[in-house]
């Protein structure tokens, strides 16, 4: 009998460790000397480096503006919906470089370094733009031609004669 109350003796202890609720993680805002927020975006074949701070919502690619490099509306669309999801339109400037793919690949990876800015210049956006799936990478990518087909899965055309 005394045994047993012995080996119950260390239940205690387990009780009365914090739960699970109570060590949630924190995260702190990531910022660099000038106050901005860097991230990385990636879609297709295109990566966009993106530098965010407070402003009047100006931005730019590649040194252009926006309505000059993504001249189509809805890639300047795509690029203004993370604002939008996070409810902070016209209060940051975006300065970013894109390289690779193509216009829509560049813009999806625009979008994608947007939001994982936001999210780490301010962590309680974090939420709205993960449900939004914004902070979640697009693995599509073109699938590469094989030998013996005429694209990735197209046969030949067949000619019996």
């Amino acid at each position: 009998m005394a045994d047993e109350i012995k080996s119950f003796e260390g239940l205690d202890a387990v009780a009365d460790a914090p739960a699970a609720e109570e060590t949630a993680v924190t995260r702190e805002p990531v910022r660099d000397a000038l106050g901005r927020s860097y991230a990385t975006g990636r879609r297709k074949d295109a990566t966009a480096r993106v530098w965010i701070k407070p402003g009047s919502g100006k931005v730019q690619v590649n040194g252009k503006p926006i309505n000059e490099y993504f001249a189509r509306p809805a890639l300047q669309m795509i690029l203004r919906q993370p604002f939008q999801v996070a409810g902070v339109e016209d209060q940051f400037d975006v300065m970013c470089t894109v390289k690779g793919g193509g216009l829509s690949g560049q813009a999806g990876a625009v979008k994608h370094g947007i939001s994982r800015a936001l999210q780490y210049y301010d962590p309680a956006l974090r939420p709205a733009l993960k449900a939004a799936g914004f902070l979640t990478r697009d693995s599509r990518v073109v699938e590469r031609k094989k030998f013996g087909r005429a694209k990735a899965r197209r046969s030949f055309q067949f000619s019996k004669r």
